[in-house]
This record gives structure tokens, sequence and C-alpha cells, in this order.
């Protein structure tokens, strides 16, 4: 009984959420609201060599922005630059990172910095998925996921925000997930890790609101599931809704991971 009433209240949540988000959208669609300019902005996307990083590195390069990219994947990492360059971006640098460490974070910021410049449109889109039951992960696979999906954003933060507020001028994006909103079988350290940036992106968003830094902007993604490899095999039947994959992240149910696979490890 209890888990039918928690079933039913998760249900009514993400409808919810899913409503207002597409009145908005509606509204938007009316009302245009006027496009930013990111030409000339210089913009740090992590997770960059695959999937949605990839993706929105090659938007940001039609737009004409200054792309920096992070990646543990090198190679992946400078495919990305390469197609971007083919896109028409100027300014691409590739830098193989491992937001999973803060050190490296904190090292790679310090050179972006000096050869590039200050970041002013900071992307925290790095991400991974374990699948597993909570008693099934290891403590390390636990303890990566945190690290990437949220201790990175905290890490990243620190880099580049005081050049934004001395200047009074970024955006903070924030990818979180679906399942940062609704809790999800077989994803709790992944639901935590996802709530946790989403929680960190909007109180560090009030905290330039209470300081009157008009012009630091934020913005917090939550996507249902995209086709981007990390979640292969799994199905989106969520009660008696049928959900498709998204065509480039994330969300779910209860039996939403039983079919899963992962990325394949050779891309």
């Amino acid at each position: 009984m209890a888990s039918s009433l928690k079933s039913s209240k998760e249900l009514v949540v993400f409808l919810g959420k899913s409503m207002i988000a597409f009145l908005e959208s509606l509204i938007f669609t009316i009302i245009p609201k006027p496009r930013k300019n990111v030409a000339g902005e210089i913009v740090l996307i992590t997770g960059a060599g695959s999937g949605l990083g990839r993706l929105l590195a090659l938007r940001f390069a039609c737009l004409g922005s200054v792309l920096v990219l992070w990646d543990i994947n090198k190679e992946g990492n400078e495919e990305t630059c390469r197609m971007a360059r083919e896109a028409g971006a100027t300014r691409v640098y590739a830098y193989t990172c491992d937001c999973s460490q803060k050190e490296n974070i904190y090292r790679v910021a310090e050179q972006v910095k000096k050869e590039v410049g200050d970041v002013s449109i900071l992307i925290n889109n790095a991400g991974i998925v374990t699948g597993k039951g909570f008693l099934d992960c290891p403590d390390e696979l636990i303890e990566k996921a945190l690290d990437v999906n949220f201790k990175a954003h905290l890490w990243t933060y620190k880099c580049f925000l005081p050049a934004m507020i001395a200047k009074d001028h970024g955006h903070l994006v924030c990818i979180s997930s679906s399942a940062g909103l609704v809790g999800i079988n077989k994803l709790a350290d992944y639901c935590a890790s996802k709530f946790a940036a989403f929680g960190f992106a909007e109180s560090v968003f009030m905290e330039t609101v209470v300081q009157k830094l008009k012009g630091i902007k934020t913005t917090i993604v939550c996507p249902f599931f995209i086709k981007t490899g990390m979640f292969e095999g799994c199905s989106t039947t969520f009660l008696p809704i049928k959900l498709a994959l998204l065509t480039a992240e994330y969300m779910g149910a209860f039996k939403v991971m039983d079919g899963f696979i992962g990325k394949n490890k050779k891309n």
C-alpha cells in the first residue's frame, strides 16, 4: 500500500513538473524570448568527447563561441575539437581532464585561464552511470559517480565563478537530469548525485540573487533519456505511459534499468 502511494506521488510530481515545463515552452513559443548572444564568449563544456557534450560543442561552434572542451577521453575530445572547427569555430581548445579528481580539475583550470582566458559560460555536463542496485554497487563506483556527477560542479565553480563575479558577467549551466527530480530503481547513486547537482546550482543561483549579481545567469537542465549510449538497453515504461527516448539523457521509473547494458567501452 505504502509503495503504491509512493509510486502515485512520484507520477503526480513528474507529470506536474512536465506540465509546468510544457506551459513555459508554449508561452515562450507564442512570445519568444530574445536569444542570448554567445559570440566571443568562452564556453567550457565538461564531458565534451561524446554524446550531449559533443552536440553542445557543435551548436556553440555555429554561434561563434570560443570553445574549451574537457573530457577524460582524449581521442573522443580531439574528435569533437575537429568537428567543431569544421562547424565554424575558429578558436577551439581540447584538454584531457578527469572530472572525478579535484586536483586534476584545478590544474587544468589554471591552464585554461593562462592559455584561453576567463571562462564566461560554464557547462557542467560530464556524467557517469553505474546502473546497479544500491547494495550491489561497489563503493568505488558510488564514490566516482558522486565525484563526476556532483563534486566536479563544486570545483569548477570554485575555479571559474570568481572571475564571473568580478565582471558581473557569466552563465552557469548545470546538466542535471529527470533523475535529479524523482528517485529511480537501480539508480540510487546517480539520482543522489543529480539531486545534489540540482540543489547546489540552485543554491549558488540564490547567492547571486542576494548579491545582486544580475549579470550572472543560471540554467539547470533536467532532461529525460537521451540516445547517447549511456543508458543503452533501458526501457522507458512509466506506469501506463510509454515515453520514447530523446534524440540526444533522462528519467524513468521502476524497471527502467532492468535491461541496462551501459556505454560501449570502445566508444
